[in-house]
Formats: C-alpha cells, sequence, structure tokens
C-alpha cells in the first residue's frame, strides 16, 4: 500500500510535498521518499525508512 503526492508549480517542493505526507503518515507506513527537480534536467532523490518525523531529517537540506 502507497500514498502519493505531487506538487507542480514555482514554490519550492519539498515543504509541500512532506506536509502531504504527514498527512498519511497515520495509514501504516514505515518509510517516505521525495523526488524533486533541481534545476533543468537534475531530479534529487532522497528515500528514508521509518517514520516520517526520522525521515525528514535526512530530507531536510531542503527546507
Amino acid at each position: 500500500m502507497c500514498g502519493i503526492v505531487s506538487c507542480i508549480g514555482p514554490s519550492q517542493a519539498a515543504p509541500i510535498l512532506l506536509n502531504g505526507l504527514s498527512k498519511l503518515e497515520y495509514r501504516g507506513y514505515d518509510s517516505a521518499g521525495l523526488a524533486v527537480r533541481e534545476g533543468e534536467n537534475k531530479i534529487r532523490i532522497v528515500k528514508a525508512k521509518g517514520r516520517l518525523k526520522e525521515s525528514a531529517r535526512s530530507m531536510r537540506i531542503w527546507l
């Protein structure tokens, strides 16, 4: 089972995505990941196991 959150627009995506993932947290998910476009051609991917609060620590570089 998975939950997917997406964001398209000029704003920084990571904070919006983390907020959306937090709304799904208590549905049994034990890992999280983000894929965010940086620049024209680079996609940055971060994945982490555990509750979102712990997983978000490895993603804080975007906040």
